[in-house]
């Protein structure tokens, strides 16, 4: 039957421990909790408290006995009763005070719901609630948002979903578009006015993924950020940079690149190997001495080694061809880059081109054992394919040891008797017509 209200005073008020266990009564048992809370006959002394079943059993037999008493000793002074209507009815206060707690019971019993945010106040920025901005400060009036290709410089503070601080950047700058973030910063920023402040939680998708970083953020970390977004200016332009720049630039994407591979995510770093060798490739209005132009060309070498692997990693090999043909123009020593181009070149099975160039790359570096392992798994496959293409020649071509043998129950002039008769035939005719022609003679 559920908790009960308990024991209830004269004056119609519920004890203390009574009014506690009402409150937990359900919403559908609200008109017996009503009815506990009315004044009820006091138990006789030495009585124990009975249980909630108990009183509920017993509450209408005992006062209707008591109704019954009443009416039998007061049969001859029936003028002093009042009306019939009011028999039994409480005062017009006491009887108000029933509902009143029943109402009350109900109030408290019913959870107050949690008050919801405004509509306006999340932004959805994907439209999937992985990724999601709120403004916590406005940026001042007038601020504009910054656009892709701009330098921004944020102030940084990263959490865990369990609000575990686990990095403070005061001074972080990239470039908006560019990846040099993490996607949640590159998405969310352009969204932020000059000056504002944001708190953006983002899945773990659109942060460090399966990997995490070590040692502060786990794998598959969702994340808070906390961002304000102090200044947004224009980029460098790329003619104008002196060699020094140029290398500084180059590094940054450089090492961009390396993280977002690191990360596996191969899309992402080839994206910011494509960026570095375009801050060194780019037409230059500054003059560059021999030594910074030295360091540009290690730079690319390197960039183009590693987008090769990037490429090679999305099974983009044309694009990872020409990555290592364009290092083999400039070193053609390069051993990283022979390796990648002989992998390539086994990828499309062209095992032939292939085993030279790994060939030439173990001469290079004889103790180098991965090189050994790929030019050992080639040679294999090489050998299994020309298997493979002879005996698919003789299968084309026909193989004469396979011909039907001759049937063993036919002499030798079985088969080709008719052709010898014939022959014979034109032998004679033509020694006829030749006595007929000398005769005529």
């Amino acid at each position: 039957m559920g908790v009960g209200a308990g024991r209830v005073s004269e004056s119609g008020a519920p004890s203390p421990g009574g009014a506690g266990r009402a409150n937990s009564c359900p919403p559908s048992s609200m008109a017996s909790c009503a009815e506990l809370s009315e004044p009820s006959a006091p138990l006789p002394a030495g009585v124990p408290p009975l249980e909630d079943f108990e009183v509920l059993d017993g509450v209408e037999d005992a006062e209707g006995e008591e109704e019954e008493e009443e009416e039998e000793e007061e049969e001859d002074d029936l003028s002093e009763l009042p009306p019939l209507e009011d028999m039994g009815q409480p005062p017009a206060e006491e009887a108000e005070q029933p509902g009143a707690l029943a109402r009350e019971f109900l109030a408290a019993m019913e959870p107050e719901p949690a008050p919801a945010p405004a509509p306006e106040e999340w932004l959805d920025i994907l439209g999937n609630g992985l990724l999601r901005k709120k403004t916590l400060v406005p940026g001042p009036p007038g601020s504009s948002r910054p656009v892709k290709g701009q330098v921004v410089t944020v102030h940084l503070q990263t959490s865990l979903e369990n609000g575990t601080r686990v990095q403070e950047e005061p001074e972080l700058v990239f470039t908006l578009g560019d990846c040099d973030v993490i996607q949640a910063l590159d998405l969310s920023v352009p969204l932020m006015d000059v000056g504002e402040t944001a708190m953006v939680t983002a899945d773990s998708k659109y942060c460090y993924g399966p990997q995490g970083r070590s040692p502060y953020i786990p794998p598959h970390a969702a994340l808070c950020l906390e961002v304000t977004l102090k200044t947004a200016v224009d980029g460098p332009d790329l003619e104008m940079l002196t060699g020094q720049e140029r290398v500084a630039l180059a590094n940054r994407k450089r090492e961009c690149g390396n993280a977002h591979y690191q990360r596996a995510d191969f899309v992402l770093a080839a994206n910011s190997y494509d960026l570095a060798i375009k801050a060194i490739t780019s037409s230059a209005k500054v003059d560059m001495t021999f030594e910074e132009e030295a360091q540009l060309l290690q730079l690319k070498v390197k960039c183009l080694n590693n987008l090769a692997a990037s490429q090679l990693k999305l099974d983009h090999y044309r694009a990872a061809l020409r990555s290592c043909s364009l290092v083999l123009e400039h070193q053609p020593d390069n051993i990283k880059a022979l390796f990648r181009k002989g992998k390539v070149l086994a990828q499309q099975g062209e095992y032939s081109e292939a085993i030279p160039i790994l060939r030439a790359a173990l001469k290079l570096e004889p103790s180098n054992k991965t090189i050994h392992a790929e030019l050992s798994k080639l040679v294999k496959k090489h050998a299994a394919q020309r298997s493979t293409e002879t005996a698919l020649y003789r299968k084309m071509l026909g193989n004469p040891s396979r011909l039907p043998a001759k049937c063993p129950g036919k002499g030798a002039w079985s088969i080709p008797w008719k052709w010898l008769f014939g022959a014979t035939a034109v032998a004679l005719g033509g020694v006829a017509l030749s006595v007929v022609i000398a005769a005529r003679n």
